[in-house]
């Protein structure tokens, strides 16, 4: 039997929540910075203020919303027989883009990424069983901020099989992914038809809907990309001390950019997100290790159910500085809670120090623990089977189960079978070389790398990728000015 949700809030505090936040949609409203935005909310009966360029919503509309937006949907890979059933008991498990450092494999030294840490870092997502999703997880630094978004989709394209995604970066920016997108899989129809793109909204906390990411979500929306509708707020800074105070103010920014995506088009995936936390309330800082953070996540999960939709989430968060026992005490402590409420789709895989920095062997060592969880999470199966009474009795107190053909058709999947953590005695241990699970993770990100072959692409489809890339680069940043929507 899969064991129940671990849900941190009852029925009536959920109930709770929802009507405060109705309250502050219809009451307070947000602060809208984009016009058409505005402008859709308003031919959808919600009150528009232009002076203050607020948006209040109607309770109605919001239901409505919800309603519009599907519990489950598909989000496929490049390779389209790769793809994710978002919305159903499945858990998945993906990277987060904002690591502009990472550790070195080789030298354990910090230093700044490269386009070749993104393409190493896809090359090991697709290699890897339980990580389903890079979302830019690598932040280059060796190539003008102006072209990363169109050198990542090209970098995806040959390399990884499976999904990926990006931020809503502006107008002109999200128009080049979506372009590029079609390119790499087939056509407009197609990407719309069987959507490989996972766009990543930031909600701006508290109560805020921002231009740039309200930019996106329009070019996302009309391919029929699914959107993460994802706060970042941090109680006691940009949200309320009170972790319930936190949800209800997420909620109301989740459930008004859910509401905008449906007005513009009714049906399009959405995700209900969360990348909250707590504020280090001696320094100021961010700090998503906190134990809080789980504890938030769990609680979107929870609304997520409420309102019938999928979840994305945080976990293996940590604000470890190196790859130290606390960067693996928090992860696991933010990780177990996220498994076991049920979130559809869980992020920060490499990551450390807040997210910002990545690490391949790390990667790879999440993975491990991934797999673990999804063992911890599918709980006990009880049956006839697994009671095994009859092989007891045969075995009663004389024998054991070491040679019995029960043992051997079921121990693979009855138990986790790790790669990366050694189960021998110490003797046989220090034979193979005293290896230490991080050394272990380094050979692994090693042997991947020397064994990948990139994704052979259709030649025509790789120059017309090229050629796309190669107009990106010459563009100057005024040019992206000049293309954003007049407000």
């Amino acid at each position: 039997m899969k064991p129940a949700y671990f849900e941190p809030l009852s029925s009536g505090e959920v109930q709770q929540i929802d009507a405060a936040s109705m309250d502050i949609l219809e009451s307070v409203g947000l602060h809208v910075g984009l016009k058409k935005a505005r402008d859709a909310f308003g031919e959808a009966s919600a009150r528009v203020d232009e002076a203050a360029r607020s948006v209040r919503i109607p309770e109605k509309l919001v239901r409505w919303a919800v309603e519009q937006a599907p519990s489950q949907f598909t989000l496929y890979g490049a390779d389209p027989e790769y793809r994710l059933e978002l919305g159903t008991d499945q858990v998945y498990f993906a990277g987060l883009g904002t690591p502009t450092n990472i550790i070195d494999t080789d030298t354990g030294q910090l230093r700044p990424t490269t386009l070749e840490d993104l393409r190493n870092h896809l090359r090991l997502i697709d290699a890897l069983p339980h990580i389903s999703n890079s979302q830019t997880d690598i932040w280059p630094n060796d190539i003008p901020m102006t072209t990363i978004h169109a050198e990542a989709i090209l970098a995806w394209a040959q390399n990884c099989r499976k999904s990926f995604g990006l931020g809503c970066y502006a107008q002109m920016p999200s128009e080049d992914m979506m372009k590029m997108m079609a390119i790499a899989v087939g056509g407009k129809e197609e990407v719309r038809r069987r959507p490989r793109f996972f766009g990543i909204c930031s909600v701006g906390s508290p109560l805020q809907m921002l231009k740039m990411q309200l930019e996106g979500l329009f070019h996302f929306v009309e391919y029929r990309q699914p959107l993460a509708m994802s706060p970042e707020a941090m109680a006691g800074s940009t949200a309320p001390v009170t972790l319930a105070g936190l949800l209800t103010q997420q909620n109301a920014e989740i459930l008004a950019h859910i509401t905008l995506a449906q007005i513009v088009a009714p049906g399009t995936p959405v995700l209900y997100a969360t990348v909250s936390t707590i504020t280090d309330m001696a320094s100021g800082n961010l700090a998503q290790g906190g134990i809080e953070t789980g504890l938030v996540t769990a609680g979107a999960a929870q609304l997520a159910r409420h309102y019938g939709l999928p979840c994305r989430g945080v976990g293996a968060t940590t604000e470890a500085k190196s790859l130290d026992l606390q960067c693996m005490l928090e992860r696991v402590a933010n990780l177990i809670p996220a498994v076991l409420a049920g979130v559809h789709f869980i992020t920060c895989a490499g990551t450390l120090e807040s997210s910002t920095v990545e690490s391949d062997p790390l990667l790879v060592l999440d993975d491990e623990i991934a797999g673990m969880l999804l063992r911890l999470a599918r709980g006990i199966e009880v049956n006839e089977n697994t009671i095994a009474l009859d092989l007891i009795k045969q075995v009663g107190w004389e024998g054991n189960y070491l040679a019995e053909r029960h043992t051997a058709q079921n121990f693979r999947r009855e138990h986790f079978l790790p790669k990366l953590m050694p189960r021998d005695v110490r003797q046989t241990w220090e034979q193979k070389g005293a290896k230490t699970t991080l050394d272990l993770a380094r050979e692994k990100v090693r042997a991947i790398l020397a064994k990948h072959e990139p994704r052979a692409l259709d030649p025509a489809v790789e120059r017309e990728l090229q050629a796309y890339v190669a107009m990106v680069r010459e563009r100057k940043m005024e040019d992206y000015f000049a293309a954003e929507w007049e407000d």
